[in-house]
């Protein structure tokens, strides 16, 4: 099982690997033609609204709905009860979001009003976001009704053409940073009519591979309206608990909009490179785990439950350490060499590199979220991680107003992982203080192991990365070339000492002692 799990995590990961290049090179194109200012800032928060409500409609609430009740229909019914229910569910998915657009483009002046107050200082920032919104807004329709056919074939173990199609939404963007944006007055608004493209696009990618399957959704009332009864009642709590990241993103943007200009940019790009391994590994692996976790518990497999579970839970320190290490200590010569041309100045770099090495903090705990949410909606319970993710919220708003005073939009950042470990943390001790997971046995010896493989890691890139100086006296081809070098070299010692103290690949990938 794990084998198998590995494998699909892997083209997932590999799928999803592609469409964070592209979306780095996205936002490469969009700090360079643009750069942090007053138009990028209000095409944030005119992308983040829709998208916010992207992962509480399509990834966050309806995906982790969806795919345990769709993989209990699989495990236990005919495909005939299946197709009833894909079409009731779409059917009813597409009305509801075709009401939500059309009441956000009317309400789009109260929407950036609500999500980015400060705005109101600036009328001209805030007509620009305005227009923008109206434009982006119907991207909900259409990415939505795209995580319905992503949840479909990921349940069908077709993981890798969802995982590719956000790949979509990148060249849309910078396709039209490049070529459109110089027929426009405002340049900036050529990216807001990409996002409107893209999610065009990215449903209309998935419908052949459905209609493979025989599952192409065909919309229709009264076909199975009680498997649709529990994807609303699991729905419900999940839209709030499994977006808890995106909430509080959302809450450092409010504040953000209050602070100078190019804080709300600051954060985006510094969260851009946390999304690069959060989306490679921790969304993989739980888009991955999910329906097989549902369809163990939907057959009583509580053993292979419990195995699953702590095997991901490995693989999340063996990854998500390093990672999170090498963001903090590259935050700015990353910064430098991506960004740092034309509009993107060495300030900018500097203060976006603050409140990465902030959100790099807390990378671990935004895949175990991932991780150990999936274990609570796999057995259908939505009720705990929504408690839970109701006490995150508060402390990351608690935490904002007192870090931001002193830590400006890091401070924000901060907040946001300190929050997520919280978050992360109550999950794991649910889980155990209901005897809902297990542990396997060696995990101190194994978290020693890479402690001190990760230590080995981090004093090699004291040594080898130079002084900032350096980084911004360089081109790009010196840059990217010392950059690369940092990374393979500090990959390569972090898993040599892995297999020095007896962590090798069939560690890495065999399944967890037994429970």
């Amino acid at each position: 099982m794990q084998n198998r799990l590995l494998k699909s995590t892997l083209i997932v990961s590999a799928m999803t690997g592609i469409s964070r290049i592209f979306g780095l090179l996205r936002d490469v194109v969009i700090g360079v033609l643009f750069g942090p200012g007053a138009g990028v800032d209000a095409f944030i928060v005119a992308f983040r609204i829709p998208n916010f409500l992207r992962r509480l409609f399509a990834e966050g609430g309806f995906s982790q709905a969806f795919v345990p009740v769709l993989s209990e229909y699989r495990e236990k019914r005919d495909k005939a009860e299946v197709k009833a229910l894909i079409d009731q569910t779409t059917l009813t998915l597409g009305l509801v979001l075709c009401l939500i657009t059309l009441l956000g483009v009317l309400a789009a002046p109260a929407l950036i009003w609500l999500f980015a107050p400060g705005f109101a200082s600036e009328p001209g920032r805030q007509l620009m976001a305005t227009d923008m919104l109206r434009i982006t807004f119907p991207y909900i329709l259409f990415i939505s009704l795209t995580a319905l056919a992503g949840g479909i074939l990921n349940t069908y173990r077709n993981f890798a053409v969802p995982a590719f199609t956000p790949v979509l939404l990148n060249l849309s963007l910078i396709a039209c940073a490049v070529f459109l944006s110089p027929r426009f007055a405002e340049p900036v608004y050529a990216l807001a009519w990409g996002v409107l493209l893209a999610g065009m696009a990215q449903l209309l990618f998935q419908l052949p591979f459905l209609k493979r399957l025989g599952l192409l959704p065909r919309p229709a009332p009264k076909r199975d309206r009680e498997g649709l009864r529990r994807i609303i009642r699991l729905m419900i709590p999940t839209l709030f608990a499994a977006s808890i990241t995106q909430i509080n993103l959302l809450i450092d943007t409010l504040i953000a909009s209050f602070l100078q200009t190019g804080s709300i940019s600051w954060l985006y790009f510094s969260d851009r490179l946390v999304e690069f391994p959060l989306g490679v590994f921790g969304i993989a692996l739980s888009t991955v785990i999910l329906p097989s976790l549902a369809a163990q518990y939907a057959s009583a497999a509580g053993s292979a439950w419990h195995q699953t579970l702590d095997w991901a839970l490995r693989l999340v320190f063996l990854l998500a350490l390093p990672a999170a290490a090498g963001l903090a200590m590259l935050a700015a010569p990353m910064l430098a060499t991506l960004f740092q041309y034309e509009a993107f100045t060495r300030h900018d770099v500097l203060m976006a590199s603050h409140s990465l090495i902030a959100y790099a903090l807390g990378l671990p705990a935004f895949i175990l979220i991932k991780v150990l949410s999936a274990g609570f909606f796999s057995r259908q319970d939505t009720k705990t991680p929504v408690k839970i993710a109701a006490v995150a919220m508060f402390a990351n708003l608690v935490l904002n107003l007192l870090l931001v005073q002193y830590l400006a939009h890091a401070g924000l950042a901060l907040a946001t992982s300190l929050a997520a470990s919280l978050n992360a943390g109550l999950l794991y001790l649910s889980l155990r203080n209901r005897d809902h997971y297990r542990a396997g046995g060696g995990w101190w010896v194994y978290l020693g192991k890479m402690l001190l493989s990760l230590a080995a890691m981090c004093l090699l890139l004291l040594w080898l990365s130079p002084a900032m100086t350096a980084w911004f006296s360089w081109g790009l081809y010196e840059r990217a070339a010392n950059l690369a070098l940092c990374i393979l070299a500090g990959a390569g010692v972090y898993f040599l000492v892995l297999r020095l103290v007896g962590i090798g690949l069939r560690q890495m990938t065999a399944p967890p002692p037994a429970l």
